[in-house]
């Protein structure tokens, strides 16, 4: 099952792919994909929007995404996400190719304090939430 973990941060959607074993929850193999950040260039030009989701339901299809995971992010308090990506997760929770689950930091923290993780090497330090998003949701 082909698994994209995705951190929303400022206007960017950090992506990483995993390929995960269905016979066995432990292997899960990271894609090294040539993209690994679709942008959100202006959230009030609705041309931009649509170009967003045009790109963002392009990668699902030509990488054969059966799932996504994204990293929540707070609704208020100091460390809140911003209100475009609320709007960036909308348009990715409404994509009608696959299923949607967010996943809090504190989960995802949690399971890197229980356990001892080997980040592959070809991941980009900006993308270790992504990954650790997908690792922490489905060895939980």
């Amino acid at each position: 099952m082909k698994i994209c973990g995705i951190e929303l941060k400022a206007n960017n959607t950090i992506l990483t792919v995993c390929n995960k074993d269905n016979t066995n929850d432990d292997i899960v193999d990271y894609i090294d994909l040539k993209i690994k950040k679709i942008v959100l260039e202006d959230d009030e030009k609705a041309e931009d929007i649509i170009d967003y989701n045009k790109k963002i339901l392009d990668f699902i299809k030509e990488n054969k995404i059966e799932k996504i995971i994204i990293k929540k992010r707070a609704k208020k308090g100091t460390f809140s996400g911003g209100a475009v990506t609320f709007k960036m997760e909308a348009i990715i929770q409404l994509n009608p190719y696959c299923e949607v689950e967010l996943i809090s930091g504190q989960a995802i923290s949690s399971y890197e304090r229980k356990n001892d993780i080997n980040l592959p090497t070809s991941l980009k330090k900006y993308q270790e939430q992504a990954y650790l998003a997908i690792i922490s949701s489905i060895k939980k």
